[in-house]
């Protein structure tokens, strides 16, 4: 652990030259001020859902057309190539150039699993290629595949925080000088019959009827009940170590954390995990072994103007929060924040009332969101939570993400 730690803590800045997502928003549309969600109630699953726009499914579904090894993918698969491509034509990366790739999901080939679980119900016999089109390192090798990167190939997954543990990953690589570019990514694809029973069994899952206004609560403190609403969606970063001119913004801190576990589904209620990773990753950045590599930074650091944890928190000028729309959830982030700003608190946000919860995909969704906020200098409030200080820039943005099992992520992107 110290010596991750000390990478860390020595870091480069981190360069993001590609981005790309999709979501019940469209694509890459998750920071449209538009004051109305993109959820939709579906009579099949009773229940609302974010469902990807059909315009954009059908682009996707192209994709099978491509090739016949393509045709027997699951929609998660297909989802992370159809980002991953658009990331790396942004970065400027050809195929066969030299990168690696770590993509993530929480759930995988969750539509072809049911399909050929189901098939085995009934007649007792596998299809033929139930097993190779259901693993989860599907996505990132037939990323690799389409994209015929030169470079390692990693699926994992760690819930809710997948993506942004892929990030870290991604880091890794480059802070220990094994690549030279990282593509990372979260992919879901899991709206069916059985994830959604899944989610009310745990009574997690918003009951609102179909004409309320908000379905999903995200970061309404005064809610009573669970409102999380299940999305589907991908995100991919092209990353990069040090500074370029092409870069749309920074990665300058990171960190992490698993906390001990009172339930299985649940963390602490002032969220131990997130206040250890937000703590990590804004002492990455500002610490005094910090990120020399961002001449602001440095010169800080250099004139005595950041001493203190306090002081350094004041750097912070957003969060987006991974607010997933439960009572527990939400409220034990908040208090997470405020134990660690105090009278610092910096403006909060959170995409999961618009788009729902992508699970595997959300952190880099949220992160897409504050890349979009660094590069437009434009935010939206989320429609349950005021008021809170406006700040005069958007310069640095922390993005939080947690899972099952308490695994909390928190990166730091500065702008470009």
């Amino acid at each position: 652990m110290l010596f991750l730690h000390q990478i860390f803590y020595v870091m480069q800045p981190i360069a993001i030259t590609g981005s790309a997502s999709i979501s019940a928003a469209g694509e890459n549309a998750l920071n449209t001020r538009s004051g109305k969600h993109f959820l939709t109630f579906d009579e099949q699953l009773d229940a609302w859902v974010g469902k990807l726009p059909e315009v954009l499914k059908t682009k996707i579904e192209e994709i099978r057309e491509e090739n016949r090894n393509y045709h027997a993918l699951d929609a998660s698969v297909r989802y992370a190539m159809y980002v991953s491509r658009a990331a790396a034509q942004q970065a400027g990366w050809q195929k066969g150039a030299a990168f690696g790739i770590n993509i993530g999901s929480s759930r995988g080939a969750t539509q072809l699993f049911e399909q050929y679980y189901d098939a085995f119900s009934k007649t007792g016999k596998a299809e033929t290629l139930a097993s190779p089109t259901t693993t989860l390192g599907n996505i990132a090798s037939w990323v690799a595949q389409d994209l015929q990167n030169d470079g390692p190939d990693i699926s994992h997954s760690i819930t809710c925080s997948t993506a942004l543990h892929a990030l870290l990953n991604g880091v890794a690589w480059l802070q220990a000088g094994m690549c030279d570019k990282f593509l990372v990514g979260g992919s879901e694809a899991a709206l069916t019959s059985f994830t959604i029973a899944q989610m009310k069994a745990l009574k997690t899952y918003s009951r609102s009827g179909e004409n309320t206004d908000f379905p999903c609560l995200a970061f309404d403190l005064k809610k009573t009940e669970n409102t999380m609403v299940l999305g589907e969606g991908a995100a991919s970063i092209c990353l990069e170590k040090g500074k370029h001119d092409n870069a749309l913004a920074y990665i300058v801190g990171v960190g992490y954390a698993t906390e001990a576990l009172q339930h299985a589904v649940s963390v602490s209620t002032e969220a131990t995990c997130f206040q250890k990773s937000m703590r990590m990753a804004v002492e990455s950045a500002f610490g005094e072994t910090g990120n020399d590599g961002i001449s602001a930074f440095a010169e800080m650091k250099k004139n005595s103007q950041i001493s203190t944890f306090s002081e350094m928190t004041k750097n912070v000028d957003a969060i987006v929060m991974h607010a997933p729309g439960t009572v527990l959830g939400d409220t034990s982030e908040y208090k997470a924040i405020q134990n660690i700003f105090g009278k610092n608190l910096p403006l909060l946000t959170t995409n999961k009332w618009k788009i729902g919860h992508t699970f595997g995909a959300s952190g880099l969704l949220s992160l897409d969101t504050a890349i979009q906020m660094l590069q437009m200098q434009e935010w939206e409030d989320t429609p349950f939570f005021s008021p809170q200080a406006k700040p005069k820039e958007l310069k640095n943005i922390l993005v939080n993400a947690v899972g099952f099992g308490g695994n909390a992520v928190s990166i730091l992107v500065s702008r470009a």
